[in-house]
């Protein structure tokens, strides 16, 4: 099955917000290159709020380009083979956490945003760090922090606020 199969499935299968979850079927159905940072009419991609139950707090990035603190996610590669895969593998990149798990039940959110290159359709995840994660950063971000849930709503904006409310309401 290739990524833009398993991303129609997916989307499919996502039983929440609707009307959105059809402005990114209806994408995909007009665009076949829709999940590639190369379609300038916007892209499917992929993110995974890295979360650490047991401490009650999350990982944010301090997005180098956009200067905002946001969950670990991007573009989908060639070699993803899926959604979840692409959004565990920027998990994994940008947080530096070997060993995340994708919370079950597929994505916890959509959410679209324009970009400076393009409007994202993000497909958004959930990803539960191991126990002793200790994140390291990467060249994306300028930063990497952990914050209290009840901290997130100060530094982050309404949509990582939402997504951190959805994972806490599936955990």
């Amino acid at each position: 099955m290739s990524l833009y199969d398993d991303a129609v499935l997916v989307l499919k299968d996502y039983e929440e917000q609707a009307d959105l979850r059809q402005v990114y079927l209806d994408h995909l159905a007009s665009h076949p290159d829709g999940l590639w940072k190369a379609c300038g009419d916007g892209h499917i991609t992929a993110s995974a709020l890295v979360i650490d139950p047991s401490r009650g707090r999350v990982l944010l990035t301090l997005h180098r380009k956009l200067r905002m603190w946001l969950q670990m996610g991007g573009h989908c590669e060639p070699t993803d083979e899926t959604l979840a895969a692409a959004a565990l593998r920027e998990g994994t990149e940008e947080s530096g956490i070997p060993g995340l798990s994708l919370l079950p039940g597929g994505p916890v959110r959509l959410d679209r945003h324009l970009t400076p290159c393009a409007w994202h359709l993000d497909v958004q995840y959930a990803a539960l760090a191991p126990g002793g994660a200790v994140e390291a950063i990467s060249d994306e971000s300028l930063d990497l922090r952990w914050f209290a849930y009840d901290e997130v709503a100060e530094v982050a904006d309404d949509s990582v606020v939402r997504l951190l409310e959805a994972t806490r309401a599936r955990m």
